[in-house]
C-alpha cells in the first residue's frame, strides 16, 4: 500500500504546481517491479497533468518532466528524484519504506490496501448483486459456476470497500418449463426417487417429458395448461411446484457451502408473477404497450418499428415473460433496498435482454435505471468430467477433490492434515477460480484439467502452496522472532522487490474496484507468490543471526497476510499445512 507516501509526494508537488494534493494523488502510481534493475517506487505521469492533452504538446513532455523534477527536493520521505519517459520518478528512503510497509501490513490486517488515500472520500453505498441464479428443478450445471464465483468476488470486493451489499440469488423458478415438469412428474415421477435424489430425478423426468412432448401434442398441451394453472394460483399445481423449489434450494445451499458462497436472499421469478401484471398495466397506462395480431404484447423501444428493438412482455394467453418479471423485480428491489447500484452477473448472451430492461425502466420514468449494471462474462468450453457430456457442478467439484487428493498423496506433509478431503477441495477450488479469473471476464476460455492442477506456474495450486509454506515458516520459527525487527537487515534486492510489490496492493484493489475485473488481483498475487518463492530460497531464516532471521520472518509474514487477503477477496479460502 502507499502507506501515506503518495500523499507526501502529492503535497510537495502541490506546492510547486499550485494544485490541491487531492487532484494529484491518482496521477502518482507505484512502479511495477523489474527483474533486471531496481526501479523507483513511484512515478508521476506528466501527461496526466496536461489539460490540453493532444499530440502537439507531446514533444514538450520530456522537457516538462525535467523542469518539474528540478523544482522538487529530496526530503525525509523521498531519497532520490529522477525522470523517465514523460515521468518524474521518486525513490522512497529505503529504511522508511521497509519499516512503514511491514508495520502497516501487520497493523491493518485484512484492511491493508483498503485504507489507502486512493479510497479516501469514497461514499458508502447500498449495492445489490444478483448472481448465480440456477434454474430450479435442474441440477446445478457448470454453466452457472462462472456467475457464482464472479458474483461472489464482486460482492466480496464491494463489502471490503465498506459498502452495504445484498447478495441475491434470483432463481429461475417460473415459466413454461414448469408446465412441462409438472406434467412430466404426474406421468413419470416417483415420490421415493424425488426424496432420495431430487435434482437427479427431476432432471430425468424433464428429459423424458421433453422427448415425449416432441412426438405427442397432447403432452405439450397439458404442459401449457399446467403452467396456466400455476399462473392462476391453482393450489394443487402450486403445491407440486413448491415441493420442487424447496428440494432444489436445499440441494443448492449444500453446493454453495462447498463453494464457500452465501446469499442474503433467495428470490426468484415466481415472486413477481403478480407484480408483473402491475408492470403491464403501467406500460399500458403510459401508452407503451402494443398488441400484435398474434395477441402478444410488445414494447417498441425504437419508436419506429425496428424489429431488433422490440421486446415481448406478455404471451397471447396473458402469462408473463422473463423481461416482465425482471422489470417487476428491479422496481421491487428499489422499493425494498433503495440501492445506489444494482449489478447483474450473467453470461454475455443476455446483454441485449438487460439493455432492453434498463431502457424500459427509463421510459417508464424510473431515473434510477442508470444505476443498474450488467457484468457479462464469456463461456467456458471443455469442462467435462470423466463421467461424460452433461457436466454438473457437483461432478466437477468431486473430480477436483479426488484429483487433488491423488496429487497430495505423493507429498509427505499430507499426513499432517487433520482433514485432507477439505484441504483437497479448497486447493482444487482455488485452481478452478484462478484459471477462470486470469483473463478478461468477457472472454470465452478453454478449460484444461492439466493446467488446473499444475503446482508450478500461474495456478491456484501454486498460490495455495505458497501460502501454506509461508504459514509453516511462521509456525516453525515464529515464537521467538515476531516482536521487533531491524530494517537494515532487509536491504537485499529480493527484499526490496517484495516491499515495492506490497506497496502496489492498494492500486491493484483500486483498479479492480473500477472495472470489477478480478484479473488485476490474480496477476498481483501470482507475482507476489513468485517473488516469495525466489526469496524463500535465498533469504534463509534457519542458522541466520537473530536480527536477520527476525526481519526476514516479518517480511514473509507480511507476504502471507497480503496473499491471504487477496485470495479471500477472490473467494478462495487459504490453506495451511497444519489445518
Amino acid at each position: 500500500m502507499a502507506c501515506g507516501f503518495r500523499r507526501s509526494i502529492a503535497c510537495q508537488l502541490s506546492r510547486v504546481l499550485d494544485l490541491p494534493p487531492e487532484n494529484l494523488i491518482k496521477s502518482i502510481s507505484a512502479v511495477p517491479i523489474s527483474r533486471k534493475e531496481e526501479v523507483a517506487d513511484f512515478q508521476l505521469s506528466v501527461d496526466s497533468l496536461l489539460e490540453n492533452n493532444n499530440d502537439h504538446s507531446r514533444p514538450d513532455i520530456q522537457v516538462q518532466a525535467t523542469r518539474l523534477a528540478e523544482k522538487l527536493k529530496c526530503d525525509t520521505v523521498v531519497s532520490e528524484i529522477s525522470t523517465g519517459r514523460g515521468t518524474v520518478n521518486f525513490k522512497i528512503n529505503r529504511e522508511l519504506l521497509t519499516k512503514t510497509v511491514l508495520q502497516q501490513v501487520i497493523s491493518d490486517g485484512s484492511k491493508y490496501g483498503l485504507k489507502s488515500e486512493l479510497f479516501s472520500g469514497l461514499p458508502q453505498k447500498k449495492i445489490v448483486v444478483e448472481f448465480s441464479s440456477p434454474n430450479v428443478a435442474k441440477k446445478f450445471h457448470v454453466g452457472h459456476l462462472r456467475s457464482t464465483i464472479i458474483g461472489n468476488f464482486i460482492a466480496n470486493l464491494e463489502e471490503a470497500l465498506g459498502h452495504q451489499v445484498t447478495r441475491i440469488n434470483y432463481l429461475g423458478d417460473w415459466g413454461m418449463q414448469f408446465g412441462l415438469l409438472g406434467t412430466g412428474f404426474q406421468l413419470f415421477g416417483y415420490e421415493e426417487k424425488l426424496q432420495s435424489n431430487p435434482l437427479q430425478h427431476l432432471f430425468e423426468v424433464y428429459v423424458q417429458v421433453n422427448k415425449e412432448a416432441a412426438d405427442d401434442k397432447n403432452i405439450a398441451k397439458s404442459a401449457h395448461e399446467f403452467f396456466q394453472r400455476l399462473e392462476l394460483g391453482d393450489t394443487q399445481a402450486l403445491a407440486l411446484w413448491q415441493k420442487f423449489r424447496d428440494l432444489s434450494v436445499e440441494e443448492y445451499v449444500r453446493i454453495y457451502k462447498r463453494l464457500g458462497v452465501h446469499f442474503d436472499e433467495y428470490s426468484g421469478e415466481s415472486f413477481y408473477r403478480e407484480k408483473s401484471q402491475e408492470v403491464l398495466k403501467l406500460l399500458d397506462s403510459k401508452g407503451l404497450l402494443q398488441k400484435t395480431v398474434r395477441g402478444t404484447a410488445i414494447v417498441d423501444l425504437s419508436g419506429n418499428g425496428d424489429p431488433s428493438s422490440i421486446c415481448t412482455v406478455m404471451r397471447s394467453d396473458g402469462t408473463s415473460l422473463y423481461a416482465t418479471r425482471d422489470l417487476a423485480a428491479a422496481i421491487d428491489r428499489m422499493d425494498k433496498y433503495n440501492f445506489d447500484a444494482m449489478i447483474y452477473v450473467t453470461d454475455k448472451g443476455q446483454k441485449k435482454h438487460f439493455q432492453q430492461v434498463f431502457q424500459m425502466l427509463q421510459i417508464m420514468g424510473y431515473d434510477w435505471a442508470e444505476r443498474c449494471q450488467h457484468v457479462p462474462f464469456g463461456v467456458v468450453q471443455g469442462m467435462k468430467t470423466r463421467r461424460g457430456n452433461v457436466t454438473f457442478l457437483e461432478d466437477v467439484l468431486n473430480e477436483i477433490r479426488s484429483r487433488m487428493l491423488q496429487n497430495m498423496a505423493s507429498i509427505k506433509t499430507t499426513r499432517e492434515l487433520e482433514n485432507p478431503q477439505e484441504t483437497a477441495e479448497r486447493v482444487g477450488l482455488a485452481a478452478l477460480i484462478i484459471q477462470d479469473f486470469r483473463g478478461l471476464l468477457l472472454s470465452d476460455y478453454q478449460f484444461s484439467w492439466d493446467r488446473v492442477f499444475q503446482s508450478r506456474g500461474d495456478t491456484g495450486v501454486f498460490l495455495q502452496y505458497t501460502h501454506a509454506r509461508l504459514h509453516s515458516l511462521e509456525e516453525t520459527f515464529g515464537c521467538g522472532y515476531l516482536n521487533d525487527f531491524n530494517t537494515a537487515c532487509l536491504q537485499e534486492p529480493q527484499s526490496v522487490s517484495i516491499l515495492q510489490h506490497l506497496l502496489r496492493f492498494d492500486e491493484v484493489l483500486y483498479r479492480s474496484s473500477q472495472d470489477l475485473q478480478p484479473r488485476h488481483i490474480v496477476s498481483y498475487l501470482l507475482t507476489l507468490s513468485h517473488l516469495a518463492a525466489m526469496a524463500h530460497k535465498t533469504l534463509l531464516i534457519k542458522d541466520s543471526p537473530p536480527d536477520v532471521a527476525g526481519a526476514r520472518l516479518h517480511l514473509f509474514r507480511a507476504v502471507r497476510s497480503v496473499l491471504a487477503n487477496g485470495m479471500k477477496l477472490l473467494g478462495i479460502i487459504p490453506v495451511t499445512l497444519t489445518a
